[in-house]
């Protein structure tokens, strides 16, 4: 593909065809895709480095070799590590065939004949209509096998924090992310009972701090793995371990894959 800078027109133009499949390739550069939404579902998947996705409540961590769908209707911003990223789009009307995989925002691996079927996008750009029998028949099949290619839903976002005191406990996590920092000393730092930071966390991010904690981890993993050239072992350091199988069995269930897999396939397709 001739990589082509996004053209930030090109959202309006997403609905203009209530039941057209609109495609769009394009290298993001500097560009933010600022807060919008669509009528239609959203298939993207990125090249060159990680997206953040932002919502009103969660932001989503988009890396290598990961789809993100985006039901209608969801208000979303785009946010690239970098200016080598490049975003393929696929947006879907609303078919009577949609099961409820449709109806929630989540994050996939992608195999290898899901790639296969994303290249082949390639050599669309703008509206498939139904007319064109054809296209539209392959571009709809795009859509309707992808709850078969993706059973494995990844926990890759994190939910904004509403109380101040849980917004400053998070703030020094991050702060701090190269610490292995105890839950004990988590509630002693911020003058808490264990029992009242334990519940801070399950009301407010509706998860545990350990859970929290760990994909926070892991978060900032994929995107030192990606982005600073450090090599795995300096990874784990930076991200609070000092055992590098125990960091790589954690990423793997978090991710999906071990980080020497990661690194080695993160530019497959760059």
């Amino acid at each position: 593909m001739q990589k082509e800078y996004v053209n930030k027109y090109y959202i309006t133009e997403v609905d203009a065809v209530e039941d057209s499949i609109y495609c769009h390739h394009a290298l993001l550069g500097d560009s933010v895709i600022t807060e919008h939404k669509h009528k239609k579902g959203q298939f993207l998947y990125t090249e060159g480095g990680v997206v953040f996705l932002k919502t009103s409540q969660k932001s989503y961590f988009l890396p290598a070799r990961h789809y993100i769908w985006i039901p209608p209707g969801i208000k979303h911003s785009i946010h690239p590590s970098s200016p080598n990223v490049v975003m393929r789009n696929l947006y879907f009307p609303i078919f009577d065939t949609d099961t409820d995989f449709y109806d929630k925002i989540n994050i996939y691996p992608v195999n290898d004949l899901l790639i296969e079927l994303i290249m082949f996008t390639n050599r669309w750009n703008g509206n498939i209509f139904p007319a064109d029998e054809i296209k539209y028949t392959i571009a709809k099949a795009f859509k309707l096998v992808l709850p078969e290619l993706s059973s494995s839903k990844l926990p890759l976002a994190l939910p904004y924090p509403r109380h101040d005191a849980l917004k400053d406990i998070v703030a020094f996590l991050e702060a701090n992310i190269s610490e292995n920092i105890s839950f004990k000393t988590l509630a002693t730092k911020f003058d808490l009972s264990e029992r009242t930071l334990a519940r801070l966390f399950q009301n407010e991010l509706n998860m545990s701090f350990i859970q929290y904690y760990t994909i926070l981890r892991m978060l900032t993993a994929l995107k030192l793995l990606l982005d600073d050239k450090l090599s795995i072992n300096e990874v784990a350091l930076e991200v609070g371990y000092s055992s590098l199988p125990t960091f790589s069995n954690t990423f793997n269930k978090i991710i999906g894959v071990r980080p020497s897999d990661y690194v080695k396939n993160k530019n497959t397709l760059i």
